[in-house]
């Protein structure tokens, strides 16, 4: 190596992402962590390269119809796998349960919220206590969210429901133009975006269960790669990744995809597992913590939903969701998804 050689700095690490204003700000808050973690890296700040994807290109008819999740990571995963990036960075309720070869996921931030929210401008109708009830009634929702969609005309069958893409802007312009009168957004992302005072009301699970790893942002790499992996550890949150390995684990059962309605939220409860003192390592990993997990499965129309609640200790938890989904495809019968 010559002399000029070795005193040249090192590349900058180069973050794909796709081009959306979350997937920007989202990409950008993971590399505001690296540098945070690793100060040294301020000589050549990461560089946050957007790759428009298949999923952004088409914008005139539903996603099930043409793919599904992986419309949103292709293109992205192309570049990791052929050196254009160093590492990427996804909403983690747009990955495939299964990843491509030579690639993994094996950080992920601290959650945010993982919570659905109604968009629904003033003025509302009398809601009380149930957010969906303050939707007049025969409304036009906006959603192309399948799940959002069945779980919507489950519990509110008067309601119409069309297809509405697009980013935060575009869906409140959409609104404005009277193409709906509401529509759904993730609060994550709302607070990543810092949007706020839109007619937004946060949808309790229990209303609205969330999509599998909803609020989660997930960074993945080269499999081989253990500089990236060195540089990632100290940003993942185990208690994130715990939670988020049941809810996938619960999706990968059913096989599912854009073009299933399912849903699943975990999250660590209550006191630590078993019995005794806990260790530090173990309060901090979590796994000494029991995870609540509820799942659901719905017929595209809504007519129909299955749903579950359980909990386990943590290591237990995505055998006990992964028997759960078993269940509910039991209770719900032959093809019920397929449908």
């Amino acid at each position: 190596m010559s002399p000029s050689e070795r005193s040249r700095p090192a590349p900058a690490l180069r973050i794909g992402t796709r081009g959306s204003p979350l997937a920007l700000a989202q990409a950008r808050e993971v590399a505001a962590r690296l540098l945070a973690a690793h100060p040294a890296l301020a000589e050549r700040p990461p560089e946050v390269v957007a790759i428009r994807t298949t999923g952004d290109r088409i914008t005139d008819r539903p996603l099930a119809e043409v793919g599904g999740k992986g419309l949103f990571t292709k293109e992205i995963e192309e570049a990791l796998l052929d050196g254009r990036v160093d590492m990427a960075v996804h909403s983690m309720k747009d990955m495939p349960t299964v990843l491509p070869d030579g690639l993994v996921i094996d950080c992920l931030l601290p959650r945010e919220d993982p919570r659905d929210a109604l968009i629904l401008p003033p003025p509302a109708g009398p809601g009380g206590g149930v957010v969906l009830d303050g939707v007049p009634q025969g409304a036009v929702v906006g959603t192309s969210s399948l799940r959002r969609r069945a779980l919507l005309l489950h519990r509110r069958p008067d309601l119409k429901v069309v297809d509405f893409r697009g980013n935060v802007d575009t869906r409140l312009a959409k609104l404005r133009d009277g193409v709906a009168q509401a529509t759904f957004l993730a609060m994550a992302g709302l607070n990543r975006l810092q949007r706020h005072g839109i007619g937004e009301q946060p949808l309790p699970p229990e209303e609205m269960l969330p999509a599998v790893a909803q609020g989660a942002i997930g960074i993945e790499r080269r499999q081989d790669d253990d500089a990236v992996a060195a540089l990632l550890a100290p940003l993942s949150d185990p208690h994130c990744a715990l939670c988020v390995a049941v809810e996938r684990a619960f999706l990968a059962e059913l096989d599912g995809s854009c073009r299933t309605p399912i849903a699943g939220h975990a999250e660590l409860i209550g006191e630590p597992a078993g019995a005794g003192g806990v260790s530090e390592a173990g309060a901090k990993d979590g796994s000494a913590f029991r995870i609540r997990f509820r799942g659901g499965i719905a017929s595209p129309d809504g007519a129909q939903a299955f749903f579950a609640e359980e909990s386990a200790a943590a290591a237990d938890a995505a055998a006990m969701a992964v028997a759960m989904a078993r269940r509910l495809l039991a209770q719900a019968g032959p093809g019920f998804l397929a449908g």
